[in-house]
């Protein structure tokens, strides 16, 4: 085998948290091959784009990457990785100056197929990825206060809208115990904050025969001073027994983050969602009994097909009500391969940017009146080291971002404070 060391490579990376821990993964398993990595601005010899593809924005902002990377590195080898990769590998194999891309392959990993750069390699190499069983522990730290812990991977439930699971293959995860390893090396390295990260992390152990609830008990044991916050998690997996868990854990914060996508039941059953929005309520309203103070985000995406001005008036209606947090409001595009393509009435491109701009203004209220809720309260921050002119800034378990005057002995560290 030809083994190529010594060589800088540069990460750029788009979308997802996860994809953030999948590219510290990857840059850790070079380093550990002799490879270093290229400081901001120096000229690497490997250029690893890892790309995101939930929507067409985020194919454009892929394709832009991709022209920039390749300005700025003229003379390296440039390889593009992750769900574009995986789902329009032709597409970006046109792009001028792509020398490889390379979705999920089960013949080579990245590392592996750096260590064989100067054989001769087909440019566009992906598989069957339904058909890959295969999970791949990571977590990020880098620069980063918070660590992004990869504890999930894939989707089986293929909603109308969406073509993750075509990018990412079918619902797969770690053991726990592996997954409490991972997070002990993290903790070890001074991760004080670590965010689970996944595809569907409620469907955590279909492939261990465990449960996601498992996984929350058997991190929340682990000794040291650290935090868990529970990233995207569905509906219908966030059980009663979850919120129940965390709203008496010892370490994980009272923040969730769950996806709504619509407030109308008519547009959950276009989008074959699996709850309709009075289980969404139940979740909310459990949630708030248990911890008034949680903070909680949701996801809507406005616009899909079939979505009727008359259903995005009862949308709104029902999201105004939830006693939420913040919105985080996507805008349908048209996405191949996927059901809701088949669907009509088309919402036009305008009336999409208008709906979101209503919901966009509904979330802002909404922040604005968490905060408020919680001035002259007593809460701990950890204090994150990017410096915003004399200040720094950090966020409270329930989420709350706060700022002080700067102090680098504070960088990474919990305090208690009055908000």
């Amino acid at each position: 085998m030809l083994y190529l060391c010594g060589m800088k490579i540069a990460f750029h990376t788009l979308g997802c948290k996860l994809n953030f821990a999948e590219s510290s993964a990857l840059g850790k398993q070079l380093i550990e091959r002799g490879h270093t990595k290229a400081k901001q601005n120096e000229p690497a010899d490997i250029c690893i784009i890892n790309t995101c593809s939930v929507t067409d924005a985020a194919d454009h902002k892929d394709r832009q990457a991709i022209h920039r990377i390749r300005r700025q590195n003229p003379d390296a080898t440039l390889i593009v990785t992750g769900c574009y990769a995986q789902l329009k590998p032709q597409e970006i194999s046109e792009i001028e100056g792509v020398d490889y891309v390379l979705g999920m392959d089960e013949k080579f990993s990245i590392p592996q197929f750096i260590d064989q750069l100067e054989q001769q390699h087909e440019k566009v190499m992906t598989s069957r990825i339904r058909e890959i069983d295969s999970f791949h522990a990571a977590y990020s730290k880098d620069d980063r206060t918070r660590c992004f812990l990869k504890v999930q991977d894939g989707c089986n439930y293929f909603c109308t809208y969406c073509t993750i699971p075509l990018a990412r293959g079918k619902s797969r995860n770690g053991s726990i115990a592996s997954v409490v390893e991972q997070a002990r090396k993290a903790i070890a390295e001074g991760a004080k904050e670590i965010v689970l990260t996944g595809v569907n992390i409620g469907d955590f152990g279909r492939s261990t025969k465990e449960t996601f609830l498992g996984l929350l008990q058997a991190l929340d044991r682990i000794d040291g001073e650290v935090r868990y916050r529970i990233s995207s998690c569905e509906p219908n997996l966030l059980t009663d027994e979850i919120i129940a868990f965390v709203a008496t854990s010892r370490h994980f914060a009272p923040h969730f983050h769950i996806p709504l996508q619509s407030g109308s039941n008519e547009v959950l059953r276009l989008m074959k969602r699996h709850y309709n929005r009075e289980l969404f309520q139940e979740r909310i309203e459990r949630i708030k009994s248990l911890m008034p103070q949680a903070f909680i985000g949701v996801d809507v995406m406005v616009g899909v097909r079939g979505e009727t001005q008359e259903y995005f008036e009862d949308a709104y209606r029902f999201i105004d009500s939830l006693p939420v947090s913040q919105l985080h409001v996507f805008t349908y595009s048209e996405r191949d391969n996927t059901k809701m393509l088949e669907i009509t009435p088309i919402v036009p491109q305008r009336e999409r940017k208008r709906r979101s701009d209503v919901l966009h203004k509904l979330s802002e209220q909404k922040l604005r009146q968490f905060y408020e809720e919680h001035k002259g309260e007593k809460a701990t921050v950890l204090w994150e080291g990017k410096r915003e002119g004399d200040m720094m800034s950090g966020f409270t378990e329930n989420y709350i971002r706060v700022q002080t005057p700067y102090n680098k002995q504070k960088v990474n560290c919990f305090e208690e404070i009055r908000i």
